[in-house]
């Protein structure tokens, strides 16, 4: 059994699988399909500010290789995961990580400042695809200054691990990874969904509520698997790789690119159990090439 534990800046996992936010629901509700202290971590679905209805339906289609999504960070609002979930996740003995969103930055930091004093929770990731209400709509994570902002301002007020979750919706991903280094990111988590859109020919209509939505699943692993390489090349803090890892091998190709730890998001819909056995899969590879440990590989690509 090779030491599959990893460092993303304080926040100590057991391996590198984590789960995906919005794929994994609480976690809770797959605890009749896998152990869940054997996850390294578990980022539990997007919290924000207040509650959220999120968006109308249809807002989930399939596509050939993934699927789009348009759900709209629904939820019932920080106070109410603080008083009804937290009760009921914080003896699970792994990492719970509260992904975090909002509209504007105050609504990061009010969202933020109420986690930090959870003792249970040892970091929070930040969704900074969300459009940022008072500029137009614009999303934060999508301009340099825009993402050093609200990461900043975040910061002064959460003492924990901060993981800020890239959008893969921009020009440079590496200038903006930079820029949330810069504002006190202790790592950077990416990529968040690529945007898309699927239209029903019959019907001549989109098939999304919102006309457009967020690709996930195997489809854009390339893309994914590109952006990590470049981000973690251009920062020092740690890089979380995920987008389209269905399966152990491309959950090793994301650590080669430089990855100390990956999630796995959609594939959770098509195997409830798939953590556990990607963890299994990396442990195998490991042994098969005869390294001791998972840190071994991280950034191992041969170029």
């Amino acid at each position: 059994m090779a030491d599959l534990s990893v460092n993303i800046g304080n926040l100590k996992l057991s391996n590198p699988v984590m789960t995906a936010s919005g794929t994994f629901g609480y976690g809770k509700e797959f605890e009749d399909f896998v152990d869940l202290e054997k996850i390294g971590g578990i980022i539990v679905k997007g919290t924000t500010l207040h509650r959220r209805e999120g968006n109308p339906y249809p807002r989930m289609a399939e596509t050939p290789m993934g699927m789009l999504n348009a759900v709209g960070l629904q939820n019932k609002g920080v106070d109410y995961f603080i008083s009804e979930i937290y009760p009921q996740i914080k003896d699970i003995r792994t990492n719970m990580i509260v992904n975090v969103s909002g509209s504007a930055i105050e609504d990061y930091v009010q969202t933020a400042e109420k986690i930090n004093a959870l003792d249970a929770i040892p970091a929070i990731e930040l969704n900074i695809s969300c459009p940022n209400v008072k500029q137009g709509g614009m999303a934060f994570g999508v301009t340099a200054k825009g993402a050093s902002e609200v990461v900043k301002a975040v910061r002064e007020v959460y003492k924990k691990t901060l993981i800020v979750k890239l959008s893969p919706n921009v020009t440079d991903i590496t200038e903006i990874a930079r820029a949330v280094e810069g504002a006190g990111a202790d790592s950077v988590s990416l990529i968040n969904t690529l945007l898309g859109m699927a239209i029903d020919a019959e019907k001549r209509r989109p098939i999304l509520s919102t006309i457009t939505g967020g690709m996930s699943g195997a489809a854009v692993k390339p893309i994914a698997l590109r952006m990590v390489w470049q981000v973690s090349k251009a920062v020092k803090i740690p890089v979380i790789g995920l987008g389209g890892i269905m399966n152990w091998k491309d959950a090793v190709e994301f650590l080669l690119a430089g990855a100390s730890a990956i999630q796995i998001g959609t594939a959770n819909f098509i195997d409830p159990a798939i953590t556990v056995k990607v963890s299994e899969g990396i442990n195998d590879y490991l042994d098969r090439h005869g390294f001791t440990s998972v840190k071994d590989i991280i950034g191992g690509l041969i170029v």
